[in-house]
């Protein structure tokens, strides 16, 4: 495709996504208690600096939902311009993690622990931003704005719950009614709103904006604080920022047929950006989901249409501040309620509840919305890696009797010593004096668990029954009967059950030897 035939898709789409940003800039920055501006600074920096170094020409950069949490804690600790010295920083870290081709490591994060700090972060967003839809103010922490929520709504509201309300209901509504990108939910939802206070002469507090914005840019200073209160929000910024890029990256791949993106290379480029963001008092920047899928949607083709946005939202601040100064801040504050909701997926939500993994999801969503971002994804890291180990330790065991006076026990997957317990307990239950074909499909024996086996055998033996040991993959009890198995590990297999194939080999079959004497001493 030329360049002049990519352009023409490339403009329409640069311009959907500048109409999607202005709104959520906006109110992602009035969410991280930061000057409004910080917000539009962030989105110009990421469409037109991460834009151009991008190692993902399709994903659109700026400031982001997911950080909203973490810079208002920051701001709160160090101050605006401190905080603007972190991201700084935070970028040059990303910078030099990409540089070492580190970027895919931020992927070894389990998706699970990523998308329940989303929902958390999520959480918070709504519960703190509906309270500025009620026209009150929102509190410190997520359990104080829901303890106080209750009496927010018994109280006396002004026309903004109105603004909020037919904002929210245009976002949910707005899609499912009109199927065109070049109206946008977002936009519509804010355009509204602002006519409908216009029209009604509402005194509700706007949006404010400097009259020379250039004049007033915050730019960085580093923080009057010990390098090491500073240095944890530093490697936080950058790595929530460096993971949810990545992923949103990885997940605009999967939206479109051209060039699969450089991941370290998208790093770099998201370094540079909040290394610039940063420095004339931005907010940090990563790369935005909803932006993303609208910029392909609409038919973008190159990273033109990135950048472009960018240059338009520029455009805007320094000669439309006067149409950005008609919205109201209820209207903001909706979006952002919506915005965090839908942070909370219901559809990965069944995807979890499937692979058994809800309860991770859920202990960092809540650990973040209860506690704080580290904490909650701490927890849900250790209760991923609890999890890991419970299903790598994890054995099936099955006893069925296909003949009288015969019976078949199928074990299947990891037979380690913390079995061992139940594994004598299920043996129990067979009846004395019976043949007992004892079948192994199992991709690790610890020697904790080979010995109850065989101690089992010799006295199942002893009572007059008669045991078969059966190995159908691997030689486990070979090498635990000849002192091998700390020689070499055997790749983890799946197992299919039922009947094997003529090719398949016999399994092995062992006599085990009876237990050694130990000597007391």
């Amino acid at each position: 495709m030329s360049a002049l035939a990519s352009f023409r898709h490339d403009v329409p789409s640069s311009i959907v996504v500048f109409l999607i940003a202005i709104p959520l800039s906006l109110g992602i920055a009035a969410a991280s208690g930061a000057p409004l501006l910080a917000g539009l600074i962030a989105a110009v920096v990421g469409g037109i600096v991460a834009g151009a170094l991008s190692g993902a020409p399709l994903q659109v950069s700026g400031p982001a939902a997911g950080l909203t949490v973490i810079v208002a804690s920051t701001i709160a600790e160090f101050g605006f311009a401190g905080t603007a010295a972190i991201v700084t920083v935070a970028g040059m870290l990303q910078i030099l993690l990409g540089i070492t081709r580190l970027g895919r490591t931020a992927l070894a994060l389990s998706p699970t622990v990523v998308h329940g700090m989303l929902a958390g972060i999520g959480l918070v967003i709504a519960l703190s931003q509906v309270h500025v839809t009620l026209g009150g103010a929102p509190q410190s922490s997520a359990w104080a704005n829901l303890r106080d929520l209750p009496g927010q709504v018994a109280d006396y509201h002004s026309v903004s719950v109105l603004l909020g309300a037919l904002t929210m209901a245009l976002l949910l509504v707005w899609s499912r009614l009109v199927k065109t990108t070049m109206l946008p939910a977002t936009l519509v939802a804010v355009v509204v709103a602002t006519v409908v206070a216009t029209a009604l002469g509402a005194d509700v507090e706007r949006v404010n904006l400097p009259a020379n914005p250039l004049s007033a840019l915050t730019f960085a200073r580093w923080p009057d604080a010990p390098l090491w209160e500073v240095l944890p929000a530093v490697l936080t910024i950058a790595l929530v920022a460096s993971v949810e890029s990545l992923l949103s990256a990885v997940a605009v791949d999967r939206m479109h047929h051209g060039p699969r993106a450089n991941l370290d290379r998208e790093l770099i480029a998201q370094g540079a950006a909040n290394a610039a963001s940063g420095t004339l008092g931005g907010l940090p920047v990563t790369g935005v989901i909803v932006r993303s899928s609208a910029n392909v949607a609409a038919g973008a083709r190159t990273r033109a249409s990135t950048i472009l946005h960018g240059v338009w939202i520029a455009g805007f601040v320094m000669g439309g501040t006067v149409l950005l100064e008609m919205i109201p801040m209820a209207a903001l504050a909706a979006v952002l309620v919506v915005v965090g909701l839908r942070l909370v997926s219901l559809a990965q939500i069944r995807t979890y509840t499937r692979h058994r993994e809800l309860p991770i999801y859920v202990v960092t969503a809540v650990g973040v919305a209860a506690t704080d971002l580290l904490i909650g994804v701490g927890l849900g890291m250790a209760t991923a890696a609890l999890f890991m180990l419970w299903r790598l330790a994890r054995c099936e065991i099955h006893l069925t009797e296909p003949n009288s006076g015969s019976w078949l026990v199928s074990i299947t997957g990891t037979l380690a010593f913390v079995a061992s317990g139940r594994l004598t307990r299920r043996l129990a239950t067979l009846p004395p004096g019976q043949h007992v074909e004892l079948e192994l499909h199992l991709d690790y024996l610890d020697h904790g668990a080979y010995e109850t086996i065989r101690d089992w055998q010799a006295a199942y033996t002893r009572s007059g029954g008669d045991v078969r040991v059966s190995e159908v993959h691997g030689s486990w009890l070979h090498r635990a009967g000849t002192d091998g198995l700390g020689t070499g590990k055997r790749t983890a297999r799946c197992v299919t059950r039922g009947r094997r194939s003529a090719d398949e080999h016999e399994p092995a079959r062992y006599q085990l030897p009876p237990p050694r004497s130990t000597p007391i001493s």
